[in-house]
Order: C-alpha cells, then sequence, then structure tokens
C-alpha cells in the first residue's frame, strides 16, 4: 500500500526533548518499521506552513494517511482539512494518532470537539485488546501492551459511538479511555490510536509497531477512490404502471 505520514516538525527545546525519545526523528520511526510493509512518504508540517503539501495529487496516491498532530492543529487550513475529509469519504483510510484527536480533519469527520481529560507525569498505560482474536491483535501474544511512559487520556472522550471499540486503554490513576477506535465514514475509515505522546519512544516498542501494521491492514481500502458525489438530478422515473 501506499502509506503517507504527515507528522508535526518539531523546533527549538520541544524539538530537543523529542529527538531524546527518537533521537532519528519520530517520523522517521514511524517510517522505519512501516516501510518494512509499504511505500511510504513523509511530510512535515510546522507553523511556518498551513499543510499545503497535502494536495490532491498527494492524497490521490494515498492508501492510508498516517496523521501525527499536536503543536499546530490550527495551522492547518481549511482547505487542507477538508480535502483530507473529502478523501476518506471517497475512501481514503486516516490513522489519527495520539493528539491527532484535536486535528481538523478528525474532528469535522466526527463533528464533535473530541475533547478528553488528560495527565502528564510519564506513568504507565496498559493498553487492552478488547477482542484478542480481532485481526489488529494478530501476532501480539500478550492480552495487554504495556507502555512504560505515556501521557494519560481519560475519559470523558467527546466523541461518537466508534463502529468499533478495539482497545482500552488504562492508567495507575484508574482512569480508561477508548484508545482504539473505527468509524466508517461514507467509502472509507478513520481510526484513532490513542498512546504516542512525543517524548516518549512509544513507537519503539515493538508490540506497538506490530499493532500499527496491523491497524494498517485491518483499515485498508478495498476499493478505488470514487469520483467527488455531486447528488444528481433524478429524472423523471421511466417505470410506466
Amino acid at each position: 500500500m501506499k502509506i503517507t505520514i504527515f507528522s508535526e516538525n518539531f523546533k527549538g527545546a520541544k524539538r530537543d526533548k523529542v529527538l531524546e525519545a527518537y533521537p532519528e526523528g519520530m517520523e522517521n520511526c514511524l517510517k522505519s518499521f512501516i516501510s518494512e510493509k509499504h511505500d511510504v512518504t513523509v511530510i512535515l508540517h510546522s507553523d511556518e506552513d498551513d499543510g499545503s503539501a497535502l494536495t490532491e495529487e498527494v492524497l490521490e496516491n494515498t492508501d492510508v494517511l498516517v496523521w501525527w498532530g499536536h503543536c499546530y492543529h490550527e495551522e492547518v487550513s481549511d482547505e487542507v482539512a477538508d480535502r483530507v475529509v473529502s478523501f476518506v469519504n471517497r475512501g481514503m483510510s486516516m490513522l489519527a494518532l495520539h493528539s491527532s484527536h484535536k486535528s481538523k480533519p478528525l474532528m469535522r469527520l466526527l463533528g464533535t470537539t473530541a475533547d478528553l481529560s488528560w495527565r502528564e507525569i510519564g506513568e504507565h498505560e496498559r493498553l487492552w485488546f478488547i477482542n484478542p482474536n480481532h485481526p489488529i491483535a494478530e501476532g501480539i501474544e500478550v492480552s495487554n501492551i504495556l507502555i512504560p511512559h505515556e501521557e494519560m487520556y481519560g475519559e470523558p472522550f467527546a466523541i461518537p459511538d466508534p463502529d468499533e471499540l478495539l482497545l482500552l486503554g488504562w492508567f495507575r490513576g484508574g482512569e480508561v479511555m477508548r484508545s482504539g477506535c473505527l468509524w466508517r465514514r461514507a467509502q472509507g475509515k478513520l481510526f484513532f490510536l490513542q498512546p504516542g505522546h512525543e517524548t516518549n519512544p512509544t513507537y519503539k516498542i515493538p508490540e506497538m509497531q506490530r499493532l500499527i501494521l496491523n491497524i494498517i491492514d485491518y483499515i485498508k481500502p478495498t476499493a478505488p477512490l470514487r469520483k467527488p458525489f455531486r447528488s444528481p438530478n433524478i429524472p423523471e422515473p421511466q417505470e410506466k404502471f
């Protein structure tokens, strides 16, 4: 498949903290294991651009868009956000990682604010499979993935009920989180995966890498992109009664 990773290009002190967890850059960590199976393109986004590198041509050649965002949500233009939404509705899949719950495309696709509770103290998380026999758990020989250090995201989580709720996160304060959610939107699919704070090396955990690859396989498009839908003017019925 053709995978496009859209991720933030951190700057200054934030970049230094990210490089402590990912010396190669978080986007390159994601690319390193996803590219073992798929053709991967990386697009970096900062506070100095509006995300316009996500062109029609790029999205036409994307099966799954992997989106990681946190600091620069507002810098993404409405035009780019609407473009992504259009392509999901036409059949492209989107995997939104961690703080991408507040990205413009996700909120537009869900029609809610996607607000949640949070705490950042580097505590551990247990990411539970609700159905260990589901395809996203294939090859993962544990009932839950232990993440040694992660930002707590917890309920209430302002989202519509998922079409499939596949993962549940638990934190030491007793908080729980709908951490793996799938929605179907028109011809496409949207998956939200909660773990992945930028200063914690969550994506270096082998089970997390396998999980992300499994999710990409699970949400892959099953048909070519549809053309943009236009409401047709229905002519006079042909049937005679």
